[in-house]
């Protein structure tokens, strides 16, 4: 099998973003929210960066053009499926909305489409359950942003295929991206690992062991990080890491990734990191 036609479900961040890479690489791609509003909100992040990458050299204005012709924004959940070879679903972290929209999926496309998940570490054996298709479904995680991040864990469900796991991976190489296969688990791989890492360097800060600015030039000058464990998190969403970081405690019962409760009181109050403005640092919203 090969992929054609592309959909993506969700014209968010990371919806905008997947539905750009897999545009640059050559594939008619319809991308569709719930609300037209959030439709042109994506199709203009698309543009934005699209347009940065024309200003840096990198790309000649009318290659841009053709790339932004080849993303389609639709409301249209039928429209938008129809013939695709392929869906990446990117709504909400919430697992019966997924279950939702997977079974709203199975239903619209044909049987031989391939069903992802963008999800940063909910089952995908849950969602393929609620499909005729189980084994068509897979994770396909994506890192935020998009078009610069080279990553994309491949996340084998209870009984993905092995053709669906190869077509899947000969897709993401396709984007120029660098697959990793990953059998399912909590918080998959990356964010096994990454997230407690982040939460600990939470703890400290909030013990007052350090600032955030050293806590975070500690660990890009001692560990080599391009970036501080603090301000990543302000990147991620401190409500996204709160989620990830609930998920993991909640399947894996371990103390080692309860969410700091300082995490909790940021989240409660607004301090979402760089989408609100403000998060363990400021960005002048």
């Amino acid at each position: 099998m090969e992929i054609k036609k592309v959909c993506v479900l969700g014209a968010g961040i990371m919806g905008s973003g997947i539905a750009q890479v897999a545009a640059q690489a050559g594939f008619p791609v319809a991308m569709r929210d719930v609300e037209d509003r959030f439709v042109q909100k994506g199709l203009a992040a698309i543009k934005q960066s699209l347009d940065r990458i024309v200003s840096k050299g990198k790309m000649e204005a009318g290659e841009a053009a053709a790339v932004t012709g080849r993303v389609k924004g639709t409301t249209d959940l039928k429209e938008a499926v129809a013939d695709a070879d392929l869906v990446v679903e990117a709504v909400i972290e919430v697992m019966e909305v997924k279950k939702i929209v997977f079974k709203e999926l199975d239903a619209l496309c044909k049987p031989t489409a391939i069903l992802a998940s963008n999800t940063s570490g909910l089952s995908i054996t849950e969602m393929a359950a609620v499909t005729r298709r189980p084994e068509k479904v897979i994770g396909v995680h994506f890192f935020n942003p998009v078009p610069l991040m080279k990553l994309v864990e491949l996340i084998r469900g209870f009984v993905t295929s092995d053709e669906t796991l190869a077509v899947s991976k000969a897709f993401v190489q396709k984007l120029g991206k660098t697959p990793i296969e990953v059998t399912e688990a909590p918080g998959f791989a990356v964010n096994r690992i990454l997230c407690p890492m982040i939460n600990e360097a939470i703890f400290l800060y909030s013990e007052g062991v350090a600032s955030a600015e050293d806590i975070d030039q500690g660990m890009v000058l001692g560990a080599n990080h391009p970036i501080g464990p603090l301000a990543l998190a302000d990147l991620v969403g401190l409500d996204t890491l709160l989620h990830v970081l609930d998920g993991l405690h909640c399947e894996l019962g371990e103390d080692k990734y309860r969410p700091a409760p300082l995490l909790r009181k940021m989240v409660r109050a607004g301090y979402l990191g760089r989408k609100s403005g403000k998060g363990f640092f400021a960005y002048g919203k």
